[in-house]
């Protein structure tokens, strides 16, 4: 069995409970296999020579009848030279800044100098912004991605000339809702280009502006592929009074199949994206239209698996 190594954030910076990247590295030891943790603090690469990174076992345990951890606790440190066998997991958290780039970058030295494999392929995060690689497809909300408060503007009268009264101001690279904004278009020109350019500022460039669709209040979908293969698919519903459809801040879900529509547009992107190596994706849709694509880090594995009533980091597993 090939040798599992996971590139993650620091302990206290996850809801250990339900940790979709700790949750993999149980159910991969579950399987037999041999895994292990490497933080930000032990990773480096050297060109020349033998590669090697200082790693952690671990020891872990689900709740009963769940798949939520009971606990989640690391061991030994141990050295661990790098060849060809090993697998490199990818799962750092956004946001997708200069420290993210940076390791990267690594990453696809690391691979260069000993053949290490490493998932998702940086190659692939790097090429695919997880907003703007839907915006690219048919499938997709018509979309105004700038920081020109002008250029702004003459987007906002063209959906007040299609009757929309609102619109969702986002950040590029930010993730779990943080920065998402809905706001009225019934403030008057020189309101709005205050507030999108304090936007633009806050956000430090441009800032993505859609029509709001009002399909989220029932629901929004979240779909997990590996390598082209749907995994799991659940519905996640904001709470009343929100029109955030984010786990993390307080929706709901519940399993669901996608519609044969929704099914082609993320195997569309799906065979685009493993080109580059980006196997492991997360889509997340509203009505037949994709809002993301999650490459970096896919998230709400336990979610998933919890709704689907079954293990979906063994099914990933099946496809390696």
């Amino acid at each position: 069995m090939k040798r599992h190594i996971l590139f993650i954030d620091p302990l206290e910076k996850l809801t250990i409970k339900k940790d979709s990247t700790l949750f993999f590295a149980h159910s991969l030891k579950q399987a037999g296999h041999e895994v292990y943790l490497v933080f930000e603090k032990d990773f480096h690469f050297i060109n020349k020579g033998k590669s090697g990174l200082n790693c952690y076992s671990f020891n872990s345990n689900l709740v009963t009848n769940s798949f939520y951890l009971e606990y989640f606790n690391l061991e030994e440190r141990i050295y661990l030279e790098l060849g060809k066998e090993d697998i490199l997991h990818m799962r750092l958290d956004p946001p997708f800044d200069t420290r993210y780039l940076r390791f990267l970058w690594m990453l696809k030295s690391l691979n260069r100098a000993c053949g290490v494999q490493v998932l998702n392929k940086p190659e692939g995060i790097l090429l695919y912004n997880e907003k703007l690689a839907a915006l690219e497809k048919p499938a997709s909300l018509e979309t105004f991605v700038g920081s020109g408060a002008d250029d702004f503007l003459k987007f906002i009268d063209h959906l007040r000339g299609q009757n929309i009264s609102s619109v969702i101001l986002k950040p590029l690279d930010l993730y779990q809702g943080i920065g998402v904004e809905k706001i009225e278009l019934k403030m008057d020109n020189n309101d709005l280009k205050e507030h999108f350019l304090k936007r633009a500022d806050e956000f430090k460039g441009p800032v993505i502006v859609q029509p709001f669709d009002k399909t989220v209040i029932d629901g929004e979908i979240r779909s997990i592929f590996y390598k082209s293969v749907e995994i799991g698919t659940i519905v996640k519903v904001p709470p009343k009074g929100s029109f955030l459809a984010n786990i993390a801040q307080g929706a709901t879900y519940h399993a669901t199949e996608l519609n044969a529509v929704q099914k082609k547009n993320c195997l569309d992107l799906c065979h685009e994206l493993s080109e580059k190596g980006a196997d492991w994706l997360a889509f997340d849709i509203l009505g037949n239209n994709i809002s993301e694509v999650n490459v970096t880090c896919p998230g709400l594995l336990v979610e998933v698996s919890d709704a689907m009533k079954k293990d979906l980091a063994q099914e990933i597993l099946g496809l390696m």
